[in-house]
């Protein structure tokens, strides 16, 4: 007798179990011990055989062990009966409660659903009662006879399916094709059934059943919704009469609910699978039938770019055969032209990511069908081609994806190679999908986590040592590779239409390369292939890297808001620094710098402005992308200033670090998220900096030009309003104010002439011409404005104030940081404005009436013409004009008595603000939450246009763009809109309720 042990080196878990069961199969025990052991879980497998040989024992005495006789002596029964007792629980239960049904098995040939389809749906009309020639009612079934009989005869079928599928290695193809036909079939049983429900009245209406998805597509898995769409007419009667439309809309109607009900409900014989008609016009919320003119016109005006993608499968597959050839002739032109609709590659995207976007977390390591490198990932790649290129080639039009993925290698739209891998890839993924659904015929695509799933799955696919170690590796193989195609499907044929490429790759030609550009979201494809020419054209190493790099990098440009914009500031960075060694290296070697840069140069004009005037920066997306502090980047610029010869030199030095950190601190903010507040700190900072090295080149400059040993004054410069504030932004000026305080002994008036000298002398360095974005000093909020001295003594300053000021000037004075210059006349100009900004006992009442009265004017008068009152960013309702004067009118009647007010500073004040119960913390939040949106606006808006606007895009591009910079997912830009619309109209509230009480 065989030893457990010896059963347990067979493949058998229990092996104590597996010899006594092998035991109870008595003469049959031998020779079925190896075919049980090669299943996809012996154990499994012999517990069903000795399950079946009691149920036939039950109905008949003997014939259990008679059924063993039998197929022990015939090899090809065995193999195929055992296969699917290991495999699938499901149709073990189904062979135990009808056990005759194994000898559907003993036929070694069986067929092919390419002969048998017809044969197929004969089969099931006649179980359900059915005419196979005609469609006719059931006659002389019981319905729920009927109703069982369609669940029992389609598993027999399936059962003959599976076994050949298990135990032959049918191709995947094969195997779903046969399964749609079986599923094709039941729908027409299913409706011969409904028809009979609904009686006599069931000839007004001709219905038929158009198959969508994987049913339409002829690859229907074993277990899945089979997606429908339903279409009638009104029948001709017998008097020659059309039927009445309302009559037979009702009939047509009641027909598909019950074919619905008849497939998806549960009886004593379970279940066959829910028929899914969500994919009709206007989805769950349409009516469940329409004619065909109807259909006609709601897809000519209504339908969106994934219905007409969801249509490229469609397939009459019951009822009226000649209506369902007229409706699926009728949709053909427009799914072949839906490539061709404004918007079609974002809506197509848009759909692919709210597939991703609405897995599970826990599911999402091992969805095989909906994660990344999954099937989804193939059949939208496979899809998207199609609809572009099957305008022109008619082909490409296949319904099943691996027969479409086959017409477009051979056309040359996929390259060989790629087309073989995906083509291995996606029948694996199916096959593995296939083998999880059918243990228990349910519907899922997550591959199990239990060691004992995944030793049967392992062995099903033919992995008999270390299943599950086996399979894990294998699966991960296949979705890298997906992952590794789907990114360069669509891009590397496009260099083949321009460069030379080794190999199998494929060839486009110009126009269909120019149609899949286009498709892509490519506005100028012509362009885009003389950029593609240009850097692929040649054999140097640089050509190479780049052919290496582009297929990747132009599926980021097209993901990107402006996929133009992105290569044309790729080629000309290239050109820059192609022959440098360590950049294409880089980009090909550090994938994250190379995604960095190709969503910085196809959403930011300010980014890619200074990436071309500085094009070392491309390291720096590889480095922190933290702002540097002011002393860091003073102590760079001092250094180079050193070894300059001229003033003119030192501050073009100055401007280069001042260029580079801006594209630090913009990249810091497109790809790493930098907060804005630390955004306007880094830029103030990097100010600060600026105006110290150029304050001293400016003073040795003219200290020089006058033969002076010594400057005879002191200088400092104060920051004034969003610079003085720590928020600047990348298009604001450095609003400020000179002070000058001479040295013991210097001439009053030599001491002015030299200060007003070094102010002119930094402005005229600062404005001199450059490739860097200018840093405009402004000095307009100085005492009596244009018309007053370019610099003042503390005294002057405090003469002024003390006579003339308005409070408009106290209020400027919230803002006021002394930055840069002598560290003394900075301290001495604080303890001057402290008590003029932040009176003891605040500002009085008619004050506070004037505060307002010049708020409402600036609202009224500064508001451009033409401008949007709620989308501007400065002065619109709930911007940053209305947060800033709130907190500012707190801070100058409160600020004498509450500590946290004394700062220039918006977040601050207003946390110190509601600390301190001078406004409730909601609407301290609320007015937080919209200044700092609002600033984020503002920022991405000037980067993504290059220069500075204070509204809210209209254009819809650039509107994406800014969507994209705040962090939106892609096609989410009215999403944006409307959160800021939501918070800034919060805001206002507040202003109304706190500013003007």
């Amino acid at each position: 007798m065989t030893s457990a042990g010896a059963y347990v080196r067979k493949g058998f878990v229990d092996g104590a179990a597996a010899v006594r069961g092998i035991e109870r199969l008595g003469a049959a025990g031998h020779p079925l011990t190896d075919k049980l052991a090669a299943t996809a879980d012996p154990d499994a497998a012999l517990e069903g055989l000795l399950r079946l040989s009691d149920a036939l024992d039950e109905a008949e005495e003997g014939a259990g062990a008679r059924m063993l006789s039998e197929v022990a002596d015939d090899e090809g029964t065995a193999m195929r009966l055992c296969s699917v007792l290991g495999a699938s629980a499901a149709l073990t239960h189904h062979l135990v409660r009808h056990p005759e049904q194994w000898r559907e098995l003993t036929d070694p040939t069986l067929g092919s659903t390419r002969t048998a389809a017809y044969a197929v749906r004969e089969a099931m009309l006649a179980a359900v009662g059915a005419d196979p020639q005609a469609l006719e009612p059931v006659a002389g079934l019981p319905d729920a006879e009927a109703v069982d009989a369609l669940r029992v005869e389609y598993r027999r079928i399936l059962l003959r399916l599976a076994s050949r599928d298990l135990a032959h290695h049918l191709g995947i193809d094969d195997a779903a094709a046969e399964i749609s036909d079986l599923a094709a079939a039941t729908l027409d049983a299913a409706l011969a059934v409904a028809r009979a429900r609904v009686g006599d009245g069931a000839h007004q209406a001709r219905l038929a059943v158009i198959a969508m998805g994987k049913c339409g597509g002829h690859e229907l898995n074993y277990i899945s919704d089979v997606d429908v769409v339903f279409v009638f007419e009104p029948a001709v009667l017998e008097s020659g009469e059309g039927a009445d439309e309302g009559s037979a809309l009702r009939v047509a109607t009641q027909l598909a609910s019950h074919l619905m009900r008849i497939c998806s409900d549960h009886t004593r014989e379970g279940t066959i699978w829910p028929v899914d008609a969500n994919l009709r016009p206007e989805g769950s919320q349409g009516p469940l039938v329409r004619t065909l003119a109807s259909h006609q016109g709601y897809y000519e005006k209504w339908a969106k770019t994934w219905e007409f993608q969801a249509l490229l499968k469609a397939r009459p597959v019951a009822g009226d055969g000649d209506l369902g050839r007229r409706y699926c002739e009728m949709v053909a032109p427009m799914v072949w032209n839906a490539a061709g609709r404004d918007g079609f590659v974002a809506d197509v995207q848009a759909m692919r990511r709210r597939v991703v976007d609405h897995i599970p977390a826990h599911e999402a390591e091992r969805q095989i069908k909906l994660g990344s490198g999954g099937l989804r990932d193939v059949e939208f790649a496979v899809q998207l081609l199609q609809l572009v290129h099957g305008r022109s080639d008619p082909s490409l039009r296949e319904g099943a994806t691996l027969s479409a993925l086959a017409r477009l290698t051979d056309g040359g739209y996929v390259g060989r190679e790629d087309g073989e891998k995906l083509h291995e890839a996606y029948a694996f993924l199916r096959t593995l999908e296939h083998r999880i659904q059918l243990h228990q015929l349910r519907r899922t695509h997550v591959l199990p986590e239990d060691e004992a799933s995944l030793r049967r799955l392992g062995r099903s696919l033919g992995h008999f040592s270390e299943p599950a170690e086996t399979l894990d590796k294998q699966w991960r193989y296949h979705r890298r590779e997906v992952r590794r195609l789907h990114e360069k499907l669509f891009y590397r044929p496009l260099l083949g239409a321009v460069a030379k490429l080794a190999g199998s790759e494929a060839r486009l030609s110009l126009e269909a390369a120019e149609e899949r550009l286009s498709a892509l979201g490519y506005a100028d494809p012509k362009a885009a292939l003389r950029h593609l020419e240009a850097l692929t054209s040649g054999v140097s190493r640089t050509s190479d890297i780049q052919r290496t790099l582009l297929p990747v990098l132009l599926e980021w440009f097209a993901d990107s808001p402006d996929p133009d914009a992105g290569l044309f500031g790729f080629r000309r960075i290239s050109e820059s620094l192609g022959r440098t060694p360590w950049y294409l290296t880089m980009l090909r070697d550090e994938g994250e710098v190379a995604q960095r840069l190709a969503h910085v140069l196809g959403t930011s004009r300010y980014a890619t402005d200074l990436l071309e005037r500085e094009p070392q920066g491309v390291k720096m997306l590889g480095e922190s992308l933290v702002p540097l502090s002011a002393e860091a980047g003073l102590a760079e610029m001092k250094a180079l200033v050193e070894r300059a010869e001229t003033a003119e030199a030192a501050v073009v030095a100055v401007r280069a670090v001042r260029r580079r950190e801006l594209l630090r601190i913009a990249c810091g903010e497109l790809v790493a998220g930098t907060d804005v507040a630390l955004v306007g700190q880094g830029l103030s900072r990097l100010t600060d900096a600026t105006l110290q090295a150029t304050l001293d080149i400016a003073t040795y400059a003219v200290r020089t030009q006058r033969g002076l040993d010594e400057a005879p004054t002191r200088i400092a410069v104060i920051a004034m309003g969003r610079y003085g504030g720590f928020e600047l932004s990348y298009g604001s000026d450095a609003d400020v104010m000179f002070v000058h305080g001479p040295v013991e002994g210097a001439e009053p008036q030599v001491a002015a002439s030299f200060a007003t000298a070094v102010v002119a002398e930094l402005r005229r360095l600062l404005s001199l011409p450059a490739s860097d974005p200018p840093l405009e000093v402004d000095p307009d909020l100085r005492p009596e404005g244009k018309n007053g001295p370019m610099v003042r003594t503390v005294e002057s300053y405090a003469a002024y104030y003390a006579k003339w000021s308005h409070v408009w000037e106290f209020q400027a004075l919230l803002r006021a940081d002394a930055v840069a210059g002598d560290e003394d006349l900075r301290r001495r100009f604080t303890e001057l404005v402290d008590p003029l900004r932040f009176p003891a006992d605040g500002i009085a009442e008619g004050d506070v009436v004037e505060v307002r009265r010049i708020k409402a004017r600036v609202d009224e008068e500064r508001l451009p013409r033409g401008a949007d009152r709620h989308t501007h960013l400065k002065l619109g309702r709930g911007g940053l004009a209305d947060v800033e004067w709130t907190v500012q009118l707190l801070q100058m009647r409160h600020a004498g008595r509450v500590e946290g007010l004394r700062t220039p500073q918006t977040l601050p004040a207003l946390e110190a603000a509601a600390a301190a119960g001078l406004i409730p913390e909601e609407d301290a939040e609320t007015l937080a939450d919209a200044w700092r949106l609002v600033s984020r606006v503002r920022n991405a808006v000037t980067l993504v246009r290059g220069k500075p606007y204070d509204q809210l895009p209209r254009d819809a591009q650039e509107r994406a763009a800014v969507a994209r910079v705040l962090g939106y997912p892609q096609g989410s830009s009215d999403q944006m809109v409307n959160d800021y619309l939501r918070t800034t109209r919060r805001a206002h509230a507040v202003v109304e309720r706190v500013f003007w009480e």
